[in-house]
């Protein structure tokens, strides 16, 4: 059975697979041999676009990358209310989801309701089902780290006002219906993006909702 992981460095994804070769555009390198921290810098520079490390076990490929960046745990939510709208925050220009870091003697369940209340203000949170795991690097105090976040259905009958946590960054929060959400995926994150069933995701710009 093929295991594949994205990885994305900003927008572009590093991907991780049991298969040597994935595609006729990619690089395939197996893992052992991948200088990791020298690749994050090519995809940043755009000399590296398309990208595969791989290794026959899939268990091996996390371990390894792992082994190679600091780790930081993250939980965040999607979260519906009774109109079936979904909560988005504006941060850095981006419409976002709701996410923050796992604080000691939590459970990642605990801090991923924690997170959304904190940075949007909605109460009532009623945790669902694991969505998916994403990861990304980015940089932190001259050193790349990989964030590994675990990503909640959330449902809420919560109706009163929201509130964006100015401390984290956040401009905005905001309930979208379907179309409204389609709109904002096309200014949002790749990683984001995986969280959404395939009808939310616009791929030609000129089809863009209004």
């Amino acid at each position: 059975m093929v295991q594949m992981y994205k990885v994305f460095v900003n927008d572009v994804p590093i991907i991780l697979s049991t298969e040597k070769y994935i595609g006729e555009n990619y690089t395939s390198i197996p893992i052992k041999r991948a200088k990791i921290k020298s690749i994050i810098k090519q995809v940043n520079r755009g000399q590296l676009t398309h990208i595969n490390l791989y290794h026959a076990k899939g268990k091996k490929l996390l371990k390894f990358l792992k082994k190679k960046l600091p780790v930081v745990v993250a939980g965040g939510g999607m979260v519906f209310n009774d109109h079936s709208e979904i909560l988005f925050i504006k941060r850095n220009g981006k419409w976002d989801l709701p996410k923050g870091k796992l604080e000691k003697k939590e459970t990642i369940e605990e801090c991923a309701v924690r997170e959304v209340s904190e940075e949007t203000g909605c109460q009532d949170l009623v945790l669902g089902d694991l969505i998916t795991v994403t990861y990304h690097v980015f940089k932190r105090n001259g050193k790349f780290k990989l964030k590994e976040t675990y990503w909640y259905k959330m449902n809420t009958t919560y109706s009163g006002p929201l509130e964006p946590q100015p401390s984290e960054g956040i401009k905005k929060v905001r309930w979208k219906n379907f179309e409204k959400s389609q709109k904002a995926l096309t200014m949002s994150y790749e990683n984001i993006k995986l969280l959404f069933p395939k009808e939310y995701l616009i791929s030609n710009p000129k089809d863009r909702v209004a």
